[in-house]
């Protein structure tokens, strides 16, 4: 049955590109799973997001740059789709790129006006980018098992 349900690649693609939010899952000190919600942005082909450097997110990665991303959507059963990834993130000195990507795919292109461009030069500033590898993808599709389709 998990063959029935698995996304091709191209459909992983697509679906992350029509997700705002992915349920990011860092290793705590003690251990345990940290998770938060992130918006990010596709950049290049890679899953990249931004916040706050003293974030605990930013701290786990800092000491272990493993981590877990999941995007899901559907309300009842027949309409279950997922993605989630396993990986290691990497530190981009590349904010700047990082940031209007985000900042683009959930607010729309930020315009000329120097009030924008400054609120966006404050956040930056206390801010870090990451780009995200994964290193093994796990998908869904309940919608394929109701229509009876096969990949």
């Amino acid at each position: 049955m998990r063959d029935l349900i698995k996304m091709t690649t191209a459909e992983v693609a697509a679906f992350l590109d029509g997700q705002k939010t992915l349920i990011v899952a860092t290793i705590g000190r003690n251990g345990l799973p940290h998770l938060a919600p992130m918006w990010f942005a596709l950049l290049d082909g890679e899953i990249v997001f931004c916040t706050d450097r003293k974030s605990q997110k930013i701290v786990n990665l800092q000491r272990d740059p493993r981590c877990s991303v999941l995007a899901e959507a559907g309300e009842t059963y027949d309409q279950l789709r997922g993605v989630h990834m396993e990986g290691v993130t990497e530190f981009t000195p590349d904010l700047g790129r990082v940031v209007d990507a985000v900042v683009a795919r959930n607010f729309g292109e930020v315009g000329d006006g120097e009030q924008e461009r400054e609120a966006l030069r404050k956040a930056m500033s206390r801010r870090v980018a990451v780009i995200f590898r994964p290193t093994r993808t796990a998908s869904w599709d309940h919608r394929k098992l109701m229509s009876g389709a096969t990949p």
